[in-house]
C-alpha cells in the first residue's frame, strides 16, 4: 500500500491511502509528482460544498504550473475497470471532457458524488476522521471568481508539500 499525507501551509495535513490496484496510473502519476516537489506552493483552487475540494495544478495567482502530458483516464466509460466508488473523502483525477486530459490536478469528495463512478479515475482515500475533518472545514470556506475561475477561496489553502510512504 501507498501512503501520501498532503501537508497545509496552514499546518493540518490529509493523510491519503493510494489504490494502485484500482488506478496504477493515476496513483503512478500522483506519487512521481509529489516526489518531484511538483505540489509544493500549489493551492486548492476550487471548492464547491457538498461536492468536492480541488487542487494540485494552481499557484496563488491562479496559472497553470507546468504543462504535463496527460494520463489515460482509469474509470469504466472509457475502458479500464475501476471500480472504486465516488464517496466522502475520495481521491479523484480531475479532468476535462477529454477522458485521456488529466496530468496533475485531483479532487478529493466531501460527500458521497455517485454521479461520477465510472467517470473520473478515483485512486485512494482520505486515511483517517482527522484528515476528513479537515476535507469537511475546506469544503465550506468562503469562496469567490477570479478571472474566469469560479468558487477559489477567498484564503488560500495553499500545500506545503506531499509526502509519500510506500510499505
Amino acid at each position: 500500500m501507498i501512503k501520501a499525507t498532503i501537508n497545509l501551509e496552514n499546518g493540518k495535513k490529509i493523510n491519503l491511502n493510494l489504490d494502485e490496484e484500482c488506478a496504477p496510473i493515476s496513483t503512478a502519476n500522483f506519487v512521481k509528482l509529489a516526489k518531484a516537489n511538483h505540489y509544493n506552493g500549489l493551492i486548492f483552487h476550487r471548492i464547491i460544498p457538498n461536492f468536492m475540494c480541488q487542487g494540485g495544478g494552481m499557484t496563488v495567482d491562479m496559472q497553470q504550473k507546468d504543462n504535463l502530458t496527460p494520463i489515460k483516464g482509469e474509470f469504466l466509460s472509457n475502458g479500464v475497470k475501476n471500480m472504486r466508488k465516488h464517496k466522502a473523502g475520495t481521491i479523484s483525477m480531475a479532468r476535462t471532457m477529454f477522458k485521456d486530459s488529466a496530468t496533475s490536478q485531483f479532487f478529493i469528495c466531501s460527500v458521497d458524488t455517485p454521479f461520477l463512478d465510472g467517470e473520473y479515475a478515483a485512486f485512494g482515500e482520505v486515511a483517517d476522521k482527522d484528515s476528513m475533518q479537515v476535507v469537511l472545514d475546506m469544503s465550506v470556506v468562503k469562496t469567490h471568481s477570479v478571472g474566469y475561475f469560479d468558487d477559489v477561496p477567498v484564503e488560500p489553502i495553499i500545500i506545503k508539500n506531499v509526502e509519500i510512504v510506500e510499505e
